[in-house]
């Protein structure tokens, strides 16, 4: 008798990839030359940190700024760089700058990584990805050493330039300030932390398709979604939390908030001293995410609008679409699967947490859960205090949430062609 042998599939080999990397940081975080002080980390914090920063989260249960040295930081950049772009994206790209072709596998792998609809001009894409990340990032380093420089001196100035450019457009949500609530007056940097946030939340395809067409009607359907839905979503969640918080932010800080809070996590206002209302707010965003082939987490702003829209035309017997496009009915049933799966997983979670941890209040679980699987990072300040098993927990939760929500699914079912079309009966829902 013959066994089939089950190769490897191109979504394993990814998971695979970060998972070594994640194990890979620990190692280089416990390193004494990592540490400010030798020994004052524990496997369980280095393991929780790395994994928050290959996962691009940014959730802490150590002070960045005081833990680790120089060498720390530089590690943690590293990791937050390959997370993002993802260690498939990168290898593949260096062959396309050598101008080797890349391989039909390699090619299917960098589909996977960027979760890229088509096969279509891969090795083009993603020496676009490459040469955009670079480009962007550069530059907001550069205008950050300006900004920087007011406090710090030449060199001190651009590392933590480079890593908050990093950190910011790859949506990881660290800092190596010591937290940013002292430049929550610092209007230029706040916009330059919102135009990163910004550009990395719309992702590699829109920004692309941007720069190809440059005008609104000829942009794809995805972009058009995009565009409109993140633009929406950051305009009310600003205008919301100003009118709950009141004069506790300023527009700028409420702006910055609004954006922040789908994104990277980075944070100019402590989110523990908010209203329930507001961390709600937060929660919600949280959950909804940037956008498809971005470094943000989430179910994405496209598969909430996919959800919204047939909300809106099932009632009336309309087709679900937007812009004179129909949307497919594979793509309603995608939206509806990641909505239900997501949230399902943090509610699960949150459940779990709330039995480990009976004294922590449940909205702050609800919210350290969707910020943990949306890989956004944003904390009401009770990481440290989560039970060990919690934060194994959390750390599950910021790998498949990097992985994403269907990518978690498929590690574990494999797709079969079906062949066999069973009878159809109606049953009673509602």
């Amino acid at each position: 008798m013959t066994h089939k042998k089950r190769s490897v599939t191109p979504v394993q080999l990814i998971a695979l990839g970060f998972l070594i990397m994640m194990l890979l940081g620990t190692g280089l975080l416990l390193l004494p030359i990592s540490q400010r002080h030798p020994g004052s980390l524990s496997i369980v914090d280095a393991a929780f940190t790395a994994v928050s920063a290959v996962s691009t989260t940014g959730l802490t249960v150590v002070d960045t700024a005081s833990t680790f040295s120089t060498f720390g930081y530089v590690v943690l950049c590293i990791l937050i760089q390959i997370g993002g772009l993802g260690i498939t994206s990168i290898g593949a790209g260096l062959i396309a700058f050598t101008g080797r072709k890349l391989r039909m596998r390699d090619q299917v792998l960098v589909q996977e990584a960027l979760n890229y609809p088509t096969m279509k001009d891969v090795q083009v894409l993603i020496r676009s990805v490459l040469i955009t990340t670079i480009t962007v990032e550069s530059s907001a380093a550069f205008v950050g050493w300006f900004l920087f420089r007011r406090q710090f001196d030449v060199l001190p100035a651009l590392g933590i330039a480079i890593f908050h450019s990093v950190s910011t457009f790859n949506h990881a949500g660290f800092d190596i300030l010591g937290g940013l609530l002292s430049y929550r007056n610092d209007v230029g940097l706040q916009l330059l932390t919102i135009a990163e946030n910004i550009l990395g939340g719309f992702g590699f395809f829109v920004i692309l398709d941007i720069l190809r067409n440059q005008r609104f009607h000829k942009f794809s359907l995805h972009t058009k979604v995009v565009l409109t839905t993140s633009g929406f979503l950051d305009l009310s969640s600003s205008l919301l939390l100003k009118a709950i918080e009141g004069d506790s932010l300023s527009w700028v800080n409420a702006f910055f908030m609004g954006i922040t809070s789908r994104t990277s996590g980075l944070t100019i206002a402590n989110v523990g001293d908010f209203s329930n209302a507001s961390q709600l707010l937060i929660c919600v965003l949280m959950y909804i995410g940037a956008s498809p082939g971005s470094t943000g987490g989430g179910v994405k702003v496209t598969t909430i609008f996919v959800l919204f829209r047939t909300i809106v035309a099932y009632p009336r017997g309309e087709q679900p679409g937007a812009f004179r496009k129909r949307f497919s009915a594979g793509t309603v049933q995608q939206a509806m699967v990641i909505c239900s799966l997501a949230l399902g997983i943090v509610l699960t979670i949150t459940f779990i947490l709330c039995l480990l941890n009976p004294t922590l209040p449940f909205l702050s679980l609800l919210f350290e859960t969707a910020s943990a699987f949306s890989t956004v990072g944003l904390s009401t300040g009770i990481t440290s205090s989560v039970a060990t098993f919690g934060k194994w927990l959390l750390m599950a939760a910021m790998f498949g949430g990097r992985l994403g929500t269907l990518t978690v699914v498929s590690l574990w079912f494999r797709k079969h062609r079906q062949t066999i079309l069973l009878p159809v009966e109606s049953i009673s829902v509602g």
